[in-house]
């Protein structure tokens, strides 16, 4: 219970088997005195051997939501949050069902898919990329006629970069667009029904904001720069470093602009994460998610009196009083370390030099070994993180990168499988 506001209340968490932070959430839940039930997309038979109280498809939206009020009827929760991307719809939908305090349903969707936050974002008067929607079903050299370069091919859905790629010619736009649809196909998308995406390429630099939203009023958490050119062909994310080095103009024009497009979409509280593109024209929303930052990234973030980015958002949804959000003033960054190649993780070397780096204070491994490794823009995972702190953003970029080279990774080719004859 948290002893300063009262008998403890009940969070729902929406999330997945494979995420990165419903241990963060939980964490943060267990220091509030939060009680809180884990709604896990996994199949119902599994339930019992994953101790889950409640489980369900987020493939089947609407049964997920009726399946979360039918829970919410006999065990009362105070609130709903989604963990990751995969569960926003179905956490924003069961809210609103249950008359409980959050964002419309509409707003959600466009958070969640790209072509729906363009259309909002254009609406409301916020500079967007030229775009254009095609089905994957769609014949890519008839595409690639159709449209303006360079360009960026991009799945409606999918989040944390798979299946983005830029095309220079109608040859690299096609190839991308069969590739961005096998990628559909292979998670079960209708190519007759699924949507990719084909905008102009936006160059500039890009930073990633984390903020809050209560009563559309936009507070930044952070502001983080990714030194690393993210230009293409993928767009893999690697280093995260903040405070931003960005003019202080800069910055302000990039909070007003992620402020502006929260308007647009219609997100009114919660957490925002969003991520921009900084040139000559100002700041260009790539997107904005009601969320927090993906990965185990936010465990460099600390506020007020070493208060975690989680506890922030846990508060802010049970309604309970939020501390002072003033950011820790070190430097703090982490990378998020890349797969080379695709193959199958035989061995790490190198961990405890790298957690040796000045600077570095984790390295943490999350791929497993003997497991199977896919790059993007197919994949969707990393190799581990490294975090690291320091006196300016130069000295924290640079442990990173210090780190970094330290590790090394045996990845092997995947042999060929080979069916013999009455096999």
């Amino acid at each position: 219970m948290d002893g300063q506001h009262g008998a403890a209340k009940r969070i729902l968490l929406i999330t997945t088997p494979s995420s990165y932070r419903t241990a963060a959430f939980a964490a943060a839940a267990e220091r509030l005195g939060l009680e809180v039930v884990k709604g896990v997309d996994l199949p119902h038979e599994l339930a019992e051997q994953w101790k889950v109280k409640l489980a369900f498809d987020l493939r089947q939206p609407a049964e997920a939501v009726a399946a979360v009020v039918s829970f919410a009827a006999a065990t009362p929760v105070d609130a709903i949050v989604a963990v990751d991307d995969s569960g926003a719809l179905v956490a924003a939908d069961a809210t609103a069902a249950l008359g409980l305090p959050c964002n419309a349903p509409e707003a959600a969707l466009a958070a969640r898919d790209k072509l729906v936050m363009r259309q909002r974002l254009t609406a409301g008067g916020v500079p967007v990329p030229q775009f254009q929607a095609f089905a994957a079903a769609d014949d890519p050299a008839s595409v690639a006629t159709q449209v303006g370069y360079p360009c960026v091919v991009k799945p409606t859905r999918l989040s944390g970069s798979r299946g983005v790629i830029r095309a220079d010619d109608p040859a690299e736009l096609a190839a991308a667009f069969t590739r961005v649809g096998r990628l559909l196909a292979r998670e079960g998308y209708d190519p007759e029904r699924a949507t990719i995406l084909v905008e102009r390429f936006i160059p500039g630099v890009e930073v990633a904001l984390e903020g809050l939203l209560t009563g559309g009023e936009l507070r930044v958490l952070a502001l983080f720069d990714k030194p690393d050119p993210l230009d293409g062909p993928f767009f893999e994310e690697t280093i995260y470093v903040t405070p931003s080095r960005l003019p202080a103009a800069a910055q302000a024009a990039v909070a007003a602009m992620a402020a502006r497009a929260a308007a647009a979409i219609g997100l009114r509280e919660g957490p925002v994460h969003a991520e921009l593109r900084v040139n000559d024209a100002g700041p260009w929303i790539v997107v904005l998610a009601g969320r927090t930052i993906g990965g185990l990234c936010s465990t460099i973030l600390q506020f007020g009196t070493g208060i975690s980015l989680e506890e922030i958002v846990l508060r802010h949804a049970a309604g309970l009083p939020l501390p002072p959000l003033a950011r820790e003033r070190a430097a703090v960054g982490v990378m998020m370390i890349p797969i080379p190649q695709a193959g199958i993780l035989r061995g790490v070397c190198g961990v405890e030099e790298a957690q040796a780096a000045p600077g570095v204070v984790g390295v943490e491994i999350t791929a497993r070994l003997n497991n199977r490794l896919v790059p993007l823009p197919e994949g969707g995972s990393y190799l581990g993180f490294i975090f690291a702190r320091g006196g300016d953003p130069a000295a924290v970029e640079a442990a990173l990168r210090t780190a970094h080279a330290k590790l090394r990774f045996e990845i092997r080719k995947e042999l060929p499988v080979v069916v013999l004859p009455g096999g």
